[in-house]
């Protein structure tokens, strides 16, 4: 496992100040068919009950909101809620870490987590949480980086002789199956793995015209679909509740998370 840590987590204050002035200075947002792919994976009912865990802006709560579904976000990032509460006031948001939610057990039917996970102090109790709050038969969508993706950190590094660094204040990267591990040890059971390569299918019409005037895109997502998914730049994992415990197996990667 590759780590980086700025000094936002090494000098005195606590993460969350640094998220604070990290949504204070920037935005952290995405295209809007990145997060409605990332909804459509799950397969949600409208009745259902999907909780984004470590929202940020809250763009995907956003999104699922407009589109009937039931979403909160959760985040311990003040300015992060309120940059999302002014952009959907009507949805529902709420301050919590994602290393210990203020939600009960087993009432959530559906989570996302995208990006996030690996930017926590104690990942385990992350994934710990997400397993806690899930119902018997809910699902989750968790996006984490691959430390070998081709397109991404590989390419990156042969340009640059370093890692991409996003400037957040705690970087983590790993392969599929470090992070599986990790996810199993959580109480998840891993259903499916779908990769991404930062390209994908336009779902709406601002999004297709930004694709058409990019065609670099285009051939850029070609090229996503062809490479296999260990060495996809992401990794979007689709799991469930564990049906039973979980054997402990030592995996040296994840020592000390």
């Amino acid at each position: 496992m590759l780590e980086i840590r700025h000094r936002a987590v090494l000098e005195p204050g606590t993460t969350q100040d640094a998220y604070d002035r990290y949504f204070q200075e920037r935005d952290m947002l995405l295209r809007d068919s990145f997060y409605l792919w990332l909804v459509e994976l799950l397969h949600p009912s409208p009745d259902g009950l999907l909780v984004d865990i470590s929202c940020g802006q809250g763009k995907l709560v956003e999104l699922a909101t407009v589109r009937g579904l039931r979403a909160v976000g959760v985040d311990f990032s003040y300015r992060g809620l309120l940059k999302a509460q002014a952009a959907a006031p009507a949805a529902a948001w709420v301050a919590g870490d994602g290393e210990q939610l203020p939600i009960a057990d087993r009432t959530v039917d559906y989570v996302t987590h995208i990006g996030s996970l690996e930017h926590y102090e104690h990942m385990a109790l992350g994934a710990r949480e997400i397993g806690r709050i899930l119902k018997p038969a809910g699902r989750a969508c968790i996006l984490l980086p691959n430390a070998f993706g081709l397109l991404g950190n590989i390419r990156y590094v042969r340009r640059h002789g370093e890692i991409f660094d996003d400037g957040q204040p705690l970087q983590r990267y790993a392969t599929r199956q470090t992070w599986a591990a990790l996810l199993e040890q959580g109480g998840l059971e891993i259903e499916r793995v779908v990769p991404w390569g930062e390209v994908e299918r336009p779902r709406t019409r601002r999004d297709l015209l930004r694709m058409v005037c990019r065609p670099q895109k285009i051939v850029r997502g070609v090229l996503a679909a062809l490479t296999p998914v260990n060495l996809a730049n992401h990794l979007v994992f689709l799991c469930r509740p564990a049906r039973g415990p979980v054997a402990p197996r030592h995996i040296p990667t994840l020592a000390g998370q």
